[in-house]
């Protein structure tokens, strides 16, 4: 290159600068910049919401920025107008962040977000307390209710066919030796019979030939081929008790599997009821364990049949005493639950039980 042609790429890259410079300098000072406005005290949770939003959108758009910077080597137009757009995004997000960093302003936004949040759940509370929103909070209760149980029960039937698949798979792995046994005793038989063909068409070209075999080679090749088929027999026999005693064993062990799941369902299931049960109590009696000191003897006598078996007993006794025939007229069974109280007898009573 000669030297007159390098000063003339020189002066028009830097004209071609110095152009994007000038034009650069008249956007910024046409541009008409929106100050943000800054709220004294308590801020509006929609101004901060904007505000956040905002310089999380500028922070991203400058790490854009700064990794286009980053993979750009060479110093030209491209590059500038990159350094310049990052320049003024920096710029935006600092007075962003001026903003979030004055001496109270995030307080100010917590204590504004706490207050609505106890505001919506007093609303709530207020809410639930009507008949309107007892009955709402009932009918979701019960939704929830019957989301679970369909749930469980998709859980259960998903459990099961993974145990029966799992129990169907050890079956398979400890049945696939005595099956290939088996195997082995199907293909003997197929070769005893290729064989068996093989001799006859062999025989039959030699006799066509004029050559015919002795007799004992006849006796001989039969003898063989029955001690075979015997032997072969047997091992089929002794392959066949073998799978049934191992289906046998599998069957048994998958029973007892399928029975102890039972027993844990059932077992979770009675666990469910007592709790039920110790809940109605509470509602009806009380906290056991929060029962003033002098009610605790009252409980504890009441109670004692389920931890001591003499009491049981005891108590068993005196309820046998009153055992009549079934046809006696004024014979009852014990009830099986809660006995109700009558409906009072007179206005007087009914008002002294209201």
């Amino acid at each position: 290159m000669f030297p007159s042609e390098e000063g003339g790429d020189q002066s028009h890259l830097q004209d071609e600068q110095d152009k994007q410079w000038l034009s650069s300098f008249l956007i910024n000072r046409r541009k008409k910049v929106h100050p943000i406005v800054k709220t004294v005290g308590s801020p509006s949770v929609s101004e901060v919401r904007k505000l956040v939003y905002g310089a999380l959108r500028l922070v991203s758009e400058l790490t854009v920025a700064c990794e286009e910077l980053k993979e750009m080597t060479e110093n030209g137009t491209a590059w500038s107008e990159t350094y310049l757009k990052a320049t003024n995004i920096y710029k935006d997000v600092d007075e962003k962040m001026k903003i979030l960093n004055e001496p109270g302003y995030i307080e100010g936004v917590k204590k504004k977000l706490e207050k609505i949040k106890k505001k919506r759940l007093r609303l709530q509370r207020r809410k639930q307390e009507t008949p309107e929103g007892k009955e709402d909070a009932t009918r979701s209760a019960e939704r929830e209710a019957k989301i679970d149980k369909w749930r469980m029960k998709c859980i259960q039937e998903v459990e099961e066919k993974n145990r029966e698949r799992e129990l169907k798979a050890a079956a398979d792995s400890v049945l696939s030796e005595v099956r290939k046994k088996q195997a082995d005793t199907k293909r003997m038989v197929d070769v005893l019979r290729a064989l068996e063909k093989l001799r006859k068409l062999r025989k039959e070209a030699a006799g066509r030939k004029g050559i015919s075999p002795p007799p004992s080679a006849d006796e001989t090749f039969e003898q063989h081929v029955a001690r075979l088929r015997v032997l072969i027999r047997k091992r089929t026999e002794l392959y066949d008790a073998e799978e049934r005693a191992l289906r046998v064993m599998l069957e048994g062990e998958q029973e007892e599997e399928r029975k102890r799941e039972q027993e844990k369902k059932q077992k979770k299931e009675r666990e469910k009821l007592l709790q039920q049960q110790r809940e109605i109590n509470s509602i009806l009696f009380g906290n056991p364990d929060e029962l003033p000191l002098p009610l605790l003897p009252f409980r504890q006598y009441y109670m004692q049949a389920e931890h001591s078996v003499p009491a049981l007993l005891q108590i068993r006794h005196d309820w046998d005493q009153y055992l009549v025939p079934s046809d006696h007229p004024e014979g009852s069974f014990i009830p099986q639950g809660w006995v109700l109280p009558s409906l009072p007898s007179s206005d007087t009573w009914a008002s002294a039980v209201v």
